[in-house]
């Protein structure tokens, strides 16, 4: 599989995933818009993926502000001339109330966080490829848990299954433009962060980035896939 001389937005390219995915894709000779507000570790990321300035370059956005938004795709355009696809990592989990509660606090912020950036940017990407007349893809990092609800955890699993959603109504919004959109929904992750918090568990059990890195080249280079959600996990 190759990609070269082919422009991929990654977003939270500086976290777990966001790096593997990094990785993965400049091996296969993508160039490469790195997305995050650590500015520090996008510099790292880059060095570690070879230091070549002008196949990766670093950008501090805020993503779901829609100015914010246009002004990295202009940017982005500017520096490499195109964007032919999305990778997009960002997304947070947070417990909550019983929805008997009433409390807004947390539905907001995950809603926001999970949904609306997915809204939001995919679809300003998506409206940025079709101006330029460029097929390609959009990749989305959902979660299981968008399938089911859970014991206080309405919020974030409403947020997952929207984000689902929206994924899957652009899936069948872009065929005729040529743009693939697709989901991973990935099993427990083996980062270090899931590592502390669950120091009892097997990580041989958990998914890698390094997979999922591999898996969003998949669907970056299968040109006859869209409208998938993938739930990917670890060979035990």
């Amino acid at each position: 599989m190759t990609l070269t001389n082919k422009t991929y937005l990654i977003t939270g390219a500086s976290g777990n995933v966001g790096r593997a995915i990094a990785r993965t894709f400049s091996q296969v000779g993508a160039n490469l818009a790195l997305v995050d507000m650590n500015t520090d570790a996008l510099n790292a990321l880059i060095s570690e993926i070879g230091g070549d300035s002008a196949r990766f370059k670093p950008y501090t956005a805020d993503l779901g502000n829609p100015e914010a938004v246009d002004m990295l795709l202009s940017q982005i355009e500017s520096d490499f001339g195109k964007l032919d696809g999305l990778v997009h990592t960002v997304g947070g989990f947070a417990m909550g109330d019983p929805v008997h509660a009433g409390k807004l606090d947390v539905f907001d912020r995950m809603m926001t966080l999970n949904a609306r950036i997915v809204y939001l940017l995919a679809g300003k990407v998506a409206s940025f490829m079709i101006s330029k007349g460029i097929k390609g893809s959009i990749s989305i990092m959902l979660a299981r848990s968008g399938g089911k609800g859970a014991k206080n955890q309405a919020a974030y699993t409403a947020s997952k299954a929207a984000a689902t959603r929206i994924m899957e109504s652009m899936a069948q919004e872009l065929k005729e433009h040529g743009i693939r959109v697709n989901g991973v929904s990935p099993s427990i992750i083996d980062t270090p962060q899931n590592r502390s918090s669950m120091p009892n568990s097997d990580p041989n059990n958990w998914v890698s980035p390094a997979q999922i890195g591999d898996l969003m080249v998949f669907l970056a280079t299968n040109e006859a896939m869209t409208g998938a959600n993938i739930e990917i996990s670890a060979w035990s």
